[in-house]
């Protein structure tokens, strides 16, 4: 998430929890010098000859996307999910969930009429935490999007299958029940499920138990870079041979009162309860916060060579990533940007992919006066050129999905891979004139992307590679690269960012699947 509205925030290394007040406006850093990166060649529409980067050629270490799920603001199925986005529909509202009269943010991306009809029991369906619930929905859906629902699962090695689902939050419905009863009932109306349900872990724990998935199992809590950390580490457990599928990304339901109390008091979130729509407006003079959103995203990735035994349907391939940390502050990012810079470079470089390839950014804009602008010149440190990239802000529409935004993210940028549209920016109403980018403002533009082709010039063209960046404004980074163009061009790779509380850098990259 991004860095907190109020004064300045300079806690000791050695003192982290020293009450302090938070800051969104990054003060000064002491900057560092450079770290040596690698060099990339420059490509150029006059280049005569563009080869495709070098990529990984063993089919038991290619790692490969062949299903996605979700439970969204905009309900639970992918293509619907996506059809709102580009049709530029927000939504936000004025939460009903609870009283949130008292508050001085009243709206946010909640979701309604949620139903685990078909995929969780009624019994468990009553007793689990919505960020429970969410979870097992979207990892059932994402695979049955892989062709492995119900019986079909059984064909597969399960003791070769896990699950990465991560969270920023937990179970914090369950918990701040339990404290509840606690403080007015005494301990013994505390839940039994108290602990189980609260704990980060048994999101993935739940799925696995209740698939009978005995692979590599627990999750990961790096705040809103969780997703992009599990796809990480994922993809790591397929190629060192440790499983040869693994159901990854993250989930989150924090729209409860302590939730939103908690953002509040760190002056985090807009206060436009006059217009909850247009509130989260990234890149415009006039934000003042982000909008908290929730849900669940979730990728089965597998490998190439598990994925063509079984006849998968392949949407997408996982390239490589990173992992490093600022080691600067708790909630402030780097005033220099070097490590968002840093992080991007190091996702080419392991993707084999150069800077002037990238033409589109799914960035992380989360509509937070500071935070956005700090991304922008981070991304310019990196991209010299910004004429000919395309940016746009999902969260422009569903809000600040936290340990679940990397996830749902992702899952927008794949879809402006296979389905060739870019959904807009919406709420661009007076733009921030440094951005310097096409944000693609309010309406949703046309991309070429041509799946699974070598990449090389096109009727003079040259090629472009699309790029997802998302922050979290603790630190942590992720990155998907994912190819697109405004042109006809061949293209096939992009990269997403992912920065979190504590200064987590996290960056994985993605490409169009070709044989």
């Amino acid at each position: 998430m991004e860095a907190l509205q109020a004064s300045s925030l300079r806690a000791s290394p050695l003192k982290p929890l020293q009450k302090h007040k938070l800051n969104i406006h990054f003060p000064n850093a002491s900057r560092l010098a450079p770290r040596p990166t690698k060099k990339f060649s420059s490509i150029t529409a006059s280049s005569p000859n563009v080869s495709a980067p070098k990529r990984e050629k063993d089919p038991k270490k290619r790692v490969v996307i062949t299903g996605m799920g979700l439970v969204s603001v905009f309900g639970n199925d992918v293509d619907a999910y996506y059809d709102k986005l580009l049709a530029g529909e927000s939504g936000i509202g004025l939460i009903d969930r609870f009283d949130a009269s008292k508050f001085p943010t009243r709206f946010a991306g909640q979701i309604r009429g949620f139903s685990s009809q078909g995929y969780i029991d009624g019994k468990n369906d009553r007793r689990l935490d919505d960020c429970l619930r969410y979870c097992i929905v979207a990892g059932k859906k994402a695979l049955e999007d892989a062709d492995l629902g119900g019986d079909k699962l059984s064909k597969i090695d399960k003791e070769r299958a896990g699950v990465l689902v991560g969270t920023g939050m937990g179970g914090l419905t369950v918990f701040s029940d339990g404290v509840q009863n606690l403080i007015e009932k005494g301990y013994r109306k505390i839940t039994p499920f108290f602990i189980p349900y609260a704990i980060t872990n048994m999101s993935s724990a739940l799925l696995a138990i209740d698939l009978g998935l005995m692979g590599p199992n627990y999750s990961i809590s790096t705040a809103c870079a969780t997703s992009n950390y599990c796809f990480y580490a994922a993809a790591n457990h397929i190629r060192r041979g440790e499983a040869e599928m693994m159901i990854a990304g993250g989930t989150e339901a924090a729209i409860i009162p302590i939730g939103l109390g908690g953002f509040v008091a760190c002056r985090a979130l807009s206060q436009r309860n006059d217009d909850p729509q247009t509130a989260s407006r990234p890149w415009d003079k006039d934000r003042d916060g982000f909008v908290m959103g929730e849900g669940a995203g979730v990728l089965v990735m597998e490998s190439l060579e598990h994925a063509m035994k079984r006849g998968a349907p392949i949407i997408a391939e996982y390239l490589g990533g990173a992992v490093n940390c600022d080691a600067y502050h708790m909630t402030d990012p780097r005033s220099d940007g070097l490590g968002v810079s840093s992080c991007i470079e190091r996702s080419l470089e392991d993707a084999g992919v150069s800077p002037e390839e990238v033409n589109y950014i799914n960035a992380h804009a989360t509509s937070t006066l500071a935070g956005d602008l700090a991304e922008i010149n981070a991304i310019k440190k990196v991209f010299k050129n910004t004429s000919g990239i395309k940016i746009n802000a999902t969260k422009s529409m569903i809000g600040h999905c936290l340990g679940a935004a990397g996830g749902l993210e992702a899952i927008a940028t794949v879809k402006a891979i296979t389905t060739g549209w870019l959904h807009p920016s919406i709420n661009q109403f007076n733009p921030e004139p440094s951005v310097q980018f096409d944000t693609v403002a309010n309406k949703k533009q046309q991309h070429e992307v041509n799946v699974g082709k070598t990449l090389y010039p096109f009727l003079g063209s040259t090629p472009s590679l699309s790029i997802y960046l998302h922050f979290d404004r603790s630190g942590s980074s992720r990155t998907c690269v994912f190819c697109n163009s405004n042109r006809l061009v061949l293209v096939d790779s992009a990269i997403s960012n992912s920065f979190g509380f504590g200064g987590h850098n996290s960056v994985v990259a993605f490409s169009a699947f070709k044989p």
